[in-house]
């Protein structure tokens, strides 16, 4: 087993976001949390990544109780997130940015052969290395983002809302570089408003409402199930 969420609780205060929250994923899946806005999903991926504290439950990543880490601690074991509005360093290169990602790491061979890689990945990166990343486009900033998560040579990444506010044609090219991630070794936990999309590409799902996941099964099944379709599908599939 590649992650373990066990009864994941987390609180804003005095609201329960999260309300015993488990699952699990395991090596070479991408795994899809699917809800309504405010769910819990993205607080979900902040509450394993220990980007948000958590109320009680535990995380097992690769065997190991990484529960109470530190953020730069879980990212060095190979779990990384790519958060939800990108957040990229506005004022620093393209890449630089990308250097960033690999903050963690000391292998210089294999940090060149990594931004290579998102090149191959992001061609428009490499045409655009030198451009402060403020100025990018949307979709470009999100590739950005995706592949600075990428430089940290992550095990298991974390995806929230990658396709968010992104032109049809962009979002299609978005979720193919997700798959070919996965297919070059990833293991992925995507957060993703277009259900549709994610189930298209996903092994197994989660839906989350009001912080608890209350249907799980296989992608294709869910895409089937009628109550999934009505409420996240349009009913339409």
């Amino acid at each position: 087993m590649m992650l373990l969420v066990k009864d994941l609780t987390i609180h804003y205060g005095a609201i329960q976001a999260l309300k015993g929250v488990s699952f699990e994923v395991t090596e070479g899946e991408i795994i899809t949390l699917i809800g309504s806005n405010g769910a819990g999903k993205s607080t979900t991926l902040k509450g394993i990544s220990h980007v948000t504290k958590k109320s009680a439950g535990t995380v097992e990543f690769n065997g190991e109780d990484i529960t109470g880490l530190s953020p730069d601690k879980i990212v060095a074991r190979g779990l990384v997130q790519v958060p939800e509005g990108r957040r990229i360093f506005a004022n620093l290169s393209t890449r630089d940015n990308l250097e960033m990602g690999a903050y963690t790491r000391k292998d210089r061979a294999g940090i060149r052969q990594d931004m290579e890689m998102v090149y191959g990945l992001f061609p428009r990166l490499k045409e655009r290395a030198r451009q402060i990343a403020g100025t990018l486009s949307g979709g470009e900033q999100q590739m950005l983002a995706m592949g600075r998560g990428l430089m940290a040579k992550p095990k298991l990444l974390l995806l929230d809302e990658p396709s968010m506010g992104l032109a049809p044609i962009l979002v299609d090219e978005i979720f193919g570089i997700i798959r070919r991630i996965n297919q070059a070794g990833a293991a992925i936990l995507l957060v993703e408003q277009n259900a549709y999309k994610a189930l298209n590409i996903a092994s197994r799902a989660y839906i989350l409402e009001t912080g608890r996941v209350v249907k799980s099964g296989t992608a294709a099944m869910l895409m089937n199930d009628e109550s999934v379709k009505a409420a996240y599908l349009g009913g339409g599939f």
